[in-house]
């Protein structure tokens, strides 16, 4: 199992792009986020454009830019979490709707009022909007994907749209716009009131546009996936739960899952260090290019620089997910960033510090691609949109109060000149913050990375190797599998198994019961294709076990995940092999094609006694005892990999399945502390 990767997962950029893209919903929104990011950064341009024709004082213009930014970011450092609980409550394509709805008014009335403070306020309320927008759309996007391995591929190119087409897009326009009163000599007023006025207003169009897009068609963007219940039970209490759904019991709920789940309070640990040293690098940019005595042109090579390294990052971030787990290179990032900082702190010359922020670009990239991305494809879709809304709020409040504190720090120290390598160098305070953030950001990586890292087996180093070899990871979760004559005991001893194995909470456990492995839906398959020959059997059993290998066994694998399997391949093979006598070897190679030779690290063979049948269940013939034959010989001939198990109708047979695993499987493995171990009631040894 472990020496197969993904054949997905080496697919092309270009493949996994068009495969996307080929997703009608996803391809509609993201035209949607082309436009509504385009009015974004339009109304950033045009507003502060605005703000400087409302008023003729020169201080309050040299602040018109700063007021625009901060009365859009000021609702995230307010209200951050509601953004998420309303994405999680209601409808999320009508949430959308009204958001785009309300920016358009908004607007309009901001170019039909035409004063300042209305616009500060106007602008405050497109904020609070867009804090509602934003979840609601990411929240979604999984739920229009076919698989969990296309999340990242969808993320790459939300973003690339967001901070990329869409800037240059709404840059351009804005430049084409007002370019056609100096070029084509149209003037409509002498203080050009009347141009920003038509700027405004088509801003609103734009959202007005994707409100109708978004109501009219994409309809996909109010499915719900619901989590399915680890056990009967909890499908019973999961109806009353319902009625608990008031924005504070939502936020709570939040608060509670952040703090009982390892990998959502590493990711959001993670960030806050990330983050912090962005700001701390963006909070000193302007200073620190001063003192690399380059003037002007200094800085604009460093913010060159450190998007070059941003796109870079998010464009290789796939890449290196095939060699390097999300879990582990979310915390890899964030330590390599900080490390980054320090030569950028050290640098005596312009041209070190471009590559030195480059790098530091480039795994904050990869930082925040991968974080948006475990949000994506390790976030149930009930509590998504709350997770997605604190990450982004988190991030933008971080940022905000990096770019506030640090030019208070970089104040404390006077500047002076020194000679370094021939070369004189200015030593202000921009040199001991960004030390002290690239320290900071490296010890909060290296907590994140602990805390959200569930793969104990596999070194951190092989991870590395693997890394810089350019070679795929191998595989690093636990397939166990459960077999058996009767559907029944397996599907009891399975879910047991898997409810004992969550108790340690160190690894993520994944159930696989599919409801394409139900036995009534095979059978409807079979009889609505009027399919009654064994052979035909076979092949259909096979396709619905490649689907689900396909569809959640191997991305969980690839996620360092442990599944448990439900009757796998050994007991619909060998009672089709009963039945119909097919050649072993002829199932073994279908078998391996559908499965793509995947198979369990550990089979845990429940053996019953056919005579201990209930009665509906047993059958006259021969039938059980000839599938318990085959199943005991599938044992005997790899006993490294089956452990066979004592079935009863008591409680017994699960104490024996968990005692034949833990004495099966390392504890590491398993994700169990070996002193703290799940306590097991004493139990007769497995056979």
């Amino acid at each position: 199992m472990e020496g197969i990767p993904s054949v997905r997962s080496d697919a092309s950029l270009a493949h996994r792009i068009r495969s996307v893209l080929a997703i009608r919903p996803f391809r509609r929104l993201w035209a949607v986020s082309f436009i509504c990011s385009t009015g974004d950064w339009l109304s950033l341009l045009a507003l502060s454009g605005l703000i400087t024709k409302l008023t003729h004082d020169y201080a309050f213009q040299n602040y018109a830019f700063s007021g625009v930014v901060l009365t859009q970011l000021l609702p995230g450092l307010l209200f951050a979490p509601f953004g998420g609980v309303l994405a999680d409550k209601f409808d999320r394509r009508k949430v959308m709707v009204v958001c785009d709805l309300m920016r358009c008014g908004l607007l309009i009335s901001i170019a039909l009022v035409g004063t300042p403070l209305w616009l500060f306020a106007g602008n405050f309320l497109v904020g609070c909007c867009q804090l509602l927008w934003i979840p609601s759309k990411d929240a979604a996007i999984p739920n229009l994907l076919r698989r969990k391995d296309q999340v990242e591929t969808a993320n790459q190119l939300g973003l690339v749209m967001t901070w990329g087409i869409s800037v240059i897009s709404g840059a351009g326009l804005y430049a084409l716009i007002t370019g056609i009163t100096s070029q084509l000599h149209v003037k409509l007023d002498d203080e050009g009131m009347q141009m920003a006025t038509i700027i405004i207003v088509i801003n609103g169009l734009f959202y007005l546009t994707s409100a109708i897009i978004v109501a009219t068609r994409i309809p996909e963007l109010s499915r719900r996936v619901a989590a399915p219940p680890a056990d009967p039970k909890a499908e019973a209490a999961a109806e009353p739960a319902e009625e608990k759904t008031g924005l504070l019991v939502m936020l709570r709920d939040a608060a509670r899952f952040i703090r009982t789940t390892r990998l959502v309070r590493g990711l959001l640990v993670g960030m806050l260090g990330a983050f912090a040293a962005a700001g701390a690098l963006v909070g000193s940019s302007k200073p620190y290019s001063s003192s690399l005595l380059g003037g002007d042109s200094a800085f604009g090579w460093l913010f060159a620089a450190l998007f070059i390294g941003l796109g870079t990052g998010m464009a290789s971030a796939p890449k290196m997910a095939q060699r390097i787990p999300h879990n582990r290179l979310f915390g890899i990032s964030i330590v390599a960033a900080g490390l980054g900082l320090l030569p950028v702190a050290a640098s005596p010359h312009l041209w070190v510090s471009l590559v030195a922020v480059a790098f530091v670009g480039a795994c904050a990239g990869i930082a925040f691609l991968t974080g948006v991305t475990i949000i994506g494809t390790q976030v149930e879709d009930a509590i998504r949109g709350r997770i997605n809304a604190i990450y982004q709020s988190l991030m933008k409040i971080v940022l905000a109060l990096s770019m506030m504190v640090v030019p208070l720090f970089v104040g404390l120290v006077r500047p002076r000149v020194v000679e370094l390598f021939g070369n004189p160098v200015r030593i202000d305070g921009t040199r001991p913050v960004l030390f002290a953030a690239g320290l900071i950001a490296a010890l909060v990586g290296v907590i994140a990375y602990k805390q959200m890292d569930d793969r104990r087996a596999e070194t951190i180093l092989a991870d590395l190797k693997a890394a810089i070899r350019g070679k795929p990871r191998r595989s690093t979760g636990l397939l166990i599998a459960v077999e058996g004559d009767t559907a029944q005991d397996t599907a009891g001893q399975a879910r047991q198994l898997t409810d004992w194995l969550r108790q340690s909470g160190r690894r993520e456990i994944l159930l696989a019961s599919d409801p394409s492995l139900n036995d009534a839906r095979l059978r409807a398959v079979l009889a609505g294709a009027e399919l009654t020959g064994a052979r035909a059997h076979a092949l259909v059993a096979a396709a619905v076990r490649a689907d689900i290998v396909e569809r959640e066994i191997r991305p969980a694998l690839d996620r360092g995940a442990i599944v448990v399997m439900e009757r796998f391949v050994d007991s619909p093979f060998a009672h089709l092999s009963a039945v119909a006598g097919l050649d072993p070897e002829e199932m073994e190679g279908l078998t391996d094609w559908a499965t793509a030779k995947l198979r369990p690290d550990l089979t845990v063979l429940l053996d019953r006694d056919p005579a201990t049948l209930p009665k509906f269940q047993y059958q006259a013939n021969d039938h059980h005892w000839r599938v318990q034959d085959l199943l005991l010989e599938m044992a005997s001939a790899d006993p490294e990999k089956y452990v066979v198990v004592e079935a009863t109708d008591d409680s017994a047979t699960a104490e024996r399945v968990r005692a034949a695993v833990q004495s099966a499987v390392p504890a590491a493995k398993l994700g169990l502390d070996e002193e703290n171990a799940p306590a097991l009631a004493p139990v007769a040894e497995a056979t």
